[in-house]
């Protein structure tokens, strides 16, 4: 796609999500998080263990329209591989569009259905979508269609309703439409932080054939393989635990200290903004920092106030 410079396209790619599912007892995922699930963490997650990594969710009318959005809101490159893409859409020429500019440098488009929003809501996308399940699988019919490779997989990522059946009705409604698997977060689009329905996911996975990832409330490895057992999905997906913790998937019970050394490794290899490099550190440093020390190091304001603080303070060579 020469509109993406930043693109590199894969000649010898891992195996594609579809073989995953086939091959792996549990399948790991990474979760699309805006602002989070960029380039450089996804680089970092992949080498503890993570096996399908989400892009942030990106608006496909937005990126159809705009070169300028194209470049700034997908990068990759060739060890960002297996990748899902994560549009939010509500139009399917839109949607089918962006599937087909992104298909060459990518293993799969995901449809956001989950998101819960206010802005997301408002303008039809996210969990919007799942109040009107024949929208979202016309949406997926016509991408599915619009797409030639039939091994470039079309998900989508939902939640689910206070009434079971009608969170299995919807995941059978998209499974109809052509998804070749289904991402379940594990709590209705008005939760926060309430306990995941294990048995709604349980129940979407004994309903439907194709696989199914579940999501939600899993901050360590043995949480993951507890959802996995729990509720019969093919693979996990994490999100707040992986941010907190970009090596759980490889046992760590905290973010060792040579994964930090390789985030800003990698953050300052791919030009990742100060913002992003210092958040995620946040996050990675939350049960390593004293509660003064957090406060002075998410006070910090620039790349090298927080390399300075990592070698003098936490004696992290870099």
């Amino acid at each position: 796609m020469g509109e993406c410079p930043a693109m590199e396209e894969e000649t010898h790619p891992p195996l594609s999500p579809m073989e995953l599912f086939r091959t792996r007892e549990m399948v790991t995922v990474c979760a699309p998080m805006v602002r989070y699930s960029k380039l450089a963490f996804r680089n970092l997650v992949r080498r503890y263990g993570c096996d399908l990594c989400y892009t942030p969710m990106i608006t496909s009318d937005t990126f159809v329209q705009a070169v300028q959005a194209r470049h700034s809101d997908f990068t990759t490159n060739k060890a960002d591989r297996p990748l899902i893409v994560q549009f939010a859409a509500k139009e399917g020429d839109d949607w089918a569009r962006a599937a087909e500019l992104v298909a060459a440098y990518s293993d799969g488009v995901d449809l956001n259905c989950g998101c819960p929003q206010r802005w997301a809501m408002t303008a039809g996308y996210g969990c919007a979508l799942m109040r009107h399940p024949e929208r979202a699988a016309g949406l997926v019919t016509q991408t599915r269609n619009a797409l030639a490779d039939a091994n470039f997989t079309v998900s989508v990522k939902m939640r689910v309703f206070e009434d079971t059946k009608r969170t299995v009705d919807f995941a059978r409604q998209m499974e109809a439409a052509g998804v070749s698997f289904l991402a379940i977060h594990g709590r209705t689009q008005e939760q926060r932080s309430e306990p995941v329905s294990t048995q709604a996911i349980a129940d979407v996975c004994a309903s439907v054939r194709i696989p199914v990832v579940a999501n939600g409330g899993v901050r360590t490895l043995e949480e993951a393989w507890k959802l996995k057992e729990a509720t019969g999905a093919r693979g996990v997906m994490t999100a707040r635990g992986i941010l907190e913790n970009p090596a759980m998937y490889a046992g760590y019970a905290h973010t060792p200290v040579e994964c930090v050394r390789e985030w800003v490794h990698t953050a300052i290899q791919t030009g990742t903004p100060f913002t992003c490099l210092h958040h995620h550190l946040i996050y990675m440093l939350e049960h390593t920092l004293t509660r003064a020390q957090r406060r002075c190091f998410n006070s910090l304001t620039s790349t090298t106030a927080v390399l300075t603080y990592l070698t003098q303070n936490l004696l992290i060579e870099l």
